[in-house]
């Protein structure tokens, strides 16, 4: 893909924006470019997450998992909870789980607060497969995000954020 910059120094892809133009009511334009670009980031990055869990045994939604297990403490947390936390569905967190817990890095244990429920708890495994993903994973954010200062990194995950709340508003009308 090949990106130009506009009148005022800023990136855009020619060929999204003929299409959108002739798509859209010109005031609208911005919008839905900026909506394409998030997608297009969004997308490069998951690839980039993905390659990376993949090429050391995980799925990004695995690496992902144990990731928000590791901030549970020793009482793990239950698999609806994780779910929610993901945004995924509970069938996908059981498979995720499933695939962990035969791969050493998660254990489910019993809730003592709930009968019903199991959490999934990292186990030692787990903990030292972050600890081996963590100095690759920096130095591959770094690099991505090189161009960026601290508050434009701040700006965009404000940005980002706030896309998202509208995306969630929207949903709930």
């Amino acid at each position: 893909m090949q990106y130009v910059t506009d009148d005022a120094g800023r990136l855009f892809d020619p060929g999204t924006r003929a299409a959108l133009a002739a798509f859209t009511a010109e005031e609208a334009l911005p919008l839905l470019e900026a909506a394409a670009a998030v997608r297009a980031a969004a997308g490069a990055i998951e690839h980039l997450r993905s390659a990376g869990a993949t090429g050391r045994g995980l799925s990004a939604g695995g690496f992902d998992l144990l990731l928000r297990l590791s901030t549970s403490g020793d009482d793990g947390v239950p698999l609806g909870e994780l779910a929610q936390a993901l945004n995924v569905t509970p069938r996908n967190v059981t498979g995720l789980v499933d695939t962990l817990e035969r791969e050493g890095l998660v254990r489910r244990a019993p809730d003592p607060a709930d009968r019903r429920s199991v959490r999934a708890v990292l186990t030692a495994d787990g903990t030292a497969w972050l600890d081996r993903f963590r100095a690759p994973t920096r130095l591959a954010m770094e690099a991505v995000f090189a161009g960026f200062g601290p508050a434009e990194a701040d700006q965009l995950r404000d940005l980002c954020l706030r896309l998202v709340q509208g995306v969630r508003g929207v949903r709930s009308r």
